[in-house]
């Protein structure tokens, strides 16, 4: 929209909305994330997008359910002696997880219908709220071909799905927090430029990529339980940096199948972030004299900061349940964080 024209009525609701997909999605991950902890992303052997969403209401079923899952690896090669409530109480996890997921899609579904009708949204952002609801489907058929990596040969899921998996979330969640700043009352009425120009908005733009690329760090650190590998800090082992980083054939595989080296630049990317947000930072705080872009600048650090010392925390208990889910969640947060930082420079860079 040009400077001067007015938005769309319901834009406020529209905003809303956004922030509560957002948190939605978010709640997806943490969600997500309890899954794995609790080893129950294969309890479910089919993906059924509509039945799948009724759980098992009789005996019969519950036992037809358990009969399904005693069909795969994890059951015959880990979980021999489990008794039908121990398969109830991983059943109830992905069952939870999957119909989050069919809840979030209608509660995207149904609104933009609405605000469609209403023309509450204008055309560029219909374009953008449709590539939005692709993505979604497009996720819940990389959860499903995550899940298959995992009922045939293995007995756990593939790191590099679950990866893929957890970067498609953060790309959702990324993607539909920026439309919602894209929104906001302070944001430039102009139209967006995608480039990004100056020094300062290409360094927040690389946090944001750098904290992202960590982000699928984890979900290798995840997917190979890698995090209850070395659980002392600062050294892994006898040292900060431990034997047996390139013990695999060829070497590139170290990176993402061997967990000691996923560890490893897991914590060299922390740090690597934590000095590079704290160089940008310091750097924007003397140039910046915007109340807004200070803020935000703060902010980054301190987000940064804490993220950095719950995954150390986290890493001292041995990855308990809890302190593993709130380290996954903060990720999240941290780049919600980079990403209004990114928005406030670009939106106070343009005339």
């Amino acid at each position: 929209m040009a400077e001067g024209s007015s938005r769309p009525s319901g834009t406020g609701s529209v905003r809303i909305w956004l922030v509560c997909m957002a948190g939605l999605i978010l709640a997806m991950v943490i969600v997500g994330g309890a899954t794995r902890l609790t080893d129950s992303g294969l309890s479910i052997t089919e993906w059924q997008p509509i039945l799948g969403a009724i759980p098992p209401l009789t005996e019969a079923d519950w036992q037809g359910a358990f009969a399904k899952y005693k069909q795969i690896p994890e059951y015959s090669l880990i979980n021999k002696d489990m008794s039908l409530s121990g398969f109830k109480s991983i059943y109830w996890w992905e069952w939870a997880h999957r119909f989050l997921g069919r809840f979030v899609g209608l509660a995207f579904l149904v609104p933009l219908m609405l605000f469609w009708w209403r023309g509450a949204i204008d055309r560029p952002l219909r374009r953008r709220l449709i590539f939005v609801f692709i993505l979604g489907g497009l996720q819940g058929a990389l959860g499903w071909y995550m899940v298959m990596s995992g009922l045939v040969d293995r007995v756990d899921v593939s790191q590099y799905r679950l990866a893929a998996h957890l970067g498609l979330a953060v790309v959702l969640f990324a993607y539909v927090f920026w439309l919602f700043l894209d929104l906001g009352e302070n944001a430039s009425p102009t139209a967006r430029s995608t480039s990004l120009q100056g020094p300062g908005i290409v360094a927040a733009g690389l946090l944001v990529c750098l904290v992202f690329v960590q982000v699928l760090l984890g979900g290798l650190v995840a997917g190979l339980d890698a995090g209850i590998g070395y659980n002392t800090w600062p050294a892994m082992g006898d040292g900060l940096v431990p034997l047996g980083l390139w013990t695999l054939e060829p070497w590139y595989l170290n990176l993402f199948e061997n967990s000691t080296t996923v560890q490893f630049n897991h914590r060299m990317l922390a740090y690597g972030i934590a000095l590079f947000a704290l160089v940008h930072v310091t750097g924007s705080l003397r140039k910046a004299h915007n109340v807004r872009a200070r803020m935000s600048s703060w902010a980054v650090l301190a987000a940064i900061l804490a993220q950095a010392g719950l995954g150390i925390w986290t890493l001292l208990e041995i990855v308990p349940f809890n302190l593993a889910l709130a380290h996954q969640a903060g990720a999240v947060l941290v780049l919600a964080v980079c990403l209004w930082h990114l928005h406030s420079l670009k939106a106070l860079s343009e005339p």
